[in-house]
């Protein structure tokens, strides 16, 4: 408060001097002209002080009032505004100030203001979900392991038993080591810390080879398997992120079809584009479902939850978007689902 009384005491002593400055320039040139007597120069001297007094004081005060009205009043709304928001209120929205001449650049302002802290916003919600969803999904096999730990210590337990309750152990262990793996991948996608190697290879040799590592779970369930791969499909990609992808498309595949079902593996060459399909027969995503299915932790079939962490199509999409491909998805309920990957095939230049 003392240092604002002290501007308006050094605004006004500047008005003054630049009011009396220029009513002195204008008396000058005033009685360079006119012939006054000295008396008559002394009597007018006290009342042109005192205008010089009183102009000084109306121009100080308009000043004061334009600044408040155009300067302050601007500056400490906007100003409040962002005090709630560097207090973690991301919901605070600064409302426009009314449209007067000279002040359509503050609404731009808080334009941008406002659409940072809905971004903030945003990432907040985010992060509270993601946390959230993190401490979920670790507790349910940490619970397993807890549990199925006390009853290894039983000392009535048969070998069957004790085996099985291993078995449970390391599933648990294994599924939680997989949520790990996956945070740490999709985080370092998503921070850019992760930078794709592009080199030339054969795009149909590495589908086939990421498809027969899972030749033991297709088999367990009696599912067949249906390729048409053409060969010799060249891409200039990251082979390893690549293999990430594809071996999430076919667990997933895999996971949700039933016994007894199909799973086919497409491979074409399309105007320029390496163009791959991966098709099950399983339970098909409703509407809503894929409206979801890349977000973090979205698992439409919550039937099949513990075969997994909700990452996976999360980790896959990041991978398309950073090697420049597109992924689509078409399913039904009850028709299975087609997830249809679209790479740049590697230019032949023999």
């Amino acid at each position: 408060m003392k240092n604002k009384r002290l501007a308006g005491i050094y605004k006004f002593v500047i008005f003054f001097m630049l009011i009396a400055f220029v009513v002195t320039c204008s008396f000058v040139l005033f009685f360079h002209f006119m012939h006054f007597s000295k008396d008559d120069i002394r009597a007018a001297a006290p009342v042109t002080f005192g205008n010089v007094l009183l102009i000084t004081l109306i121009f100080w005060s308009l000043d004061t009032l334009r600044r408040h009205i155009f300067t302050e009043r601007p500056i400490k709304r906007i100003t409040k505004g962002l005090e709630q928001i560097a207090g973690g209120s991301f919901d605070t929205r600064i409302e426009h100030i009314p449209s007067v001449s000279g002040m359509a650049e503050y609404n731009e302002i808080i334009d941008y203001i406002n659409k940072m802290a809905g971004e903030l916003g945003s990432v907040e919600t985010l992060r509270t979900d993601f946390v959230s969803n993190v401490s979920h999904e670790m507790k349910t096999p940490l619970a397993v392991i807890q549990s199925y730990s006390a009853l290894l210590g039983s000392d009535r337990l048969t070998d069957a038993e004790r085996k099985e309750y291993a078995q449970v152990i390391g599933d648990a262990t294994r599924r939680l080591a997989s949520l790990i793996t996956n945070i740490l991948k999709l985080n370092k996608l998503e921070n850019q810390q992760i930078f794709p190697e592009r080199t030339r290879f054969d795009l149909s040799e590495q589908l086939c080879t990421c498809l027969l590592e899972f030749e033991s779970e297709w088999e367990k369930k009696g599912i067949s398997i249906d390729t048409d791969i053409e060969d010799g499909v060249m891409i200039s990609s990251d082979p390893e992120l690549l293999s990430v992808v594809w071996s999430n498309l076919f667990s997933n595949a895999i996971k949700f079809t039933d016994e007894g079902g199909t799973v086919s593996l497409s491979v074409k060459r399309e105007g320029g584009y390496a163009r791959v399909s991966v098709t099950d027969t399983g339970c098909g995503i409703d509407g809503e479902t894929g409206r979801h299915i890349f977000d973090k932790f979205y698992q439409g079939d919550t039937s099949h939850a513990a075969k997994g962490n909700g990452l996976g199509l999360a980790l896959v999409k990041r991978i398309i978007d950073i090697v420049d491909g597109e992924i689509g998805v078409r399913s039904a309920p009850g028709e299975g689902s087609t997830f249809t990957v679209t790479l740049k095939e590697e230019e032949n230049n023999e």
